[in-house]
């Protein structure tokens, strides 16, 4: 696992690197979440997570299944003061409380999680009341999104039989039906040119946060 993470994080820092402030702002301006607890699930190296940290006052929880990458994300958060926390941990069983957590991004996990609707109730319970999940596949902007997969067609041949592939296990209509399976009390999609995201809020006054 610790070739295979660190070739992950090669390729998040030289290509993918780009994408992270910007999906980070776009997190921040949809919710106007700023403080409090962010989660950023399946974090890799955590270039997510820090870029979330330096565009507000939130403390982000780094949260990834894998411990080479959880490894991998201490030495990035390294000049984050300490608001970048590592943790090991599965999404579809998250070792946090509980009506915790403002804020919740994810970028590019949901195509390899094994239970999505295990998964978004997860999310539901660990939200505070008020706070709103973005989960997906978002390359930033439509330019971004050009040039990565310019890049990563160089790099890789089955770049896009391998994008195609992951697409299609999690399509509009599939992440529909999911959401709908989960019981999750507010969720929807947000389809853009330059990707995905499903978006779970916690109401404020929902029965689940009490």
């Amino acid at each position: 696992m610790k070739k295979s993470a660190e070739g992950f994080a090669r390729v998040a820092r030289e290509v993918f690197a780009p994408i992270y402030p910007v999906v980070a702002e776009q997190a921040l301006a949809w919710s106007g979440i700023r403080d409090g607890i962010a989660l950023d699930l399946g974090s890799g190296p955590g270039l997510l997570s820090v870029a979330l940290a330096e565009k507000s006052n939130l403390s982000v929880v780094a949260l990834d299944a894998d411990p080479a990458m959880s490894r991998i994300a201490r030495t990035t958060a390294a000049g984050s003061a300490g608001r970048v926390i590592p943790v090991t941990g599965d999404v579809h069983c998250m070792p946090i409380r509980d009506n915790t957590v403002s804020l919740i991004v994810s970028r590019g996990s949901i195509y390899f999680w094994e239970d999505r609707p295990r998964a978004f109730l997860e999310i539901e319970r660990v939200l505070r009341p008020g706070g709103v999940a973005y989960v997906g596949g978002s390359f930033g902007t439509p330019e971004l999104r050009e040039t990565i997969f310019n890049e990563m067609r160089r790099r890789n041949p089955n770049w896009d039989s391998d994008v195609a592939r992951r697409s299609g296990q999690a399509t509009p209509e599939t992440l529909r039906k999911e959401l709908a399976e989960s019981g999750v009390a507010h969720a929807r999609l947000r389809e853009e040119e330059e990707g995905m995201w499903v978006e779970i809020r916690k109401d404020a006054i929902s029965p689940r946060a009490r």
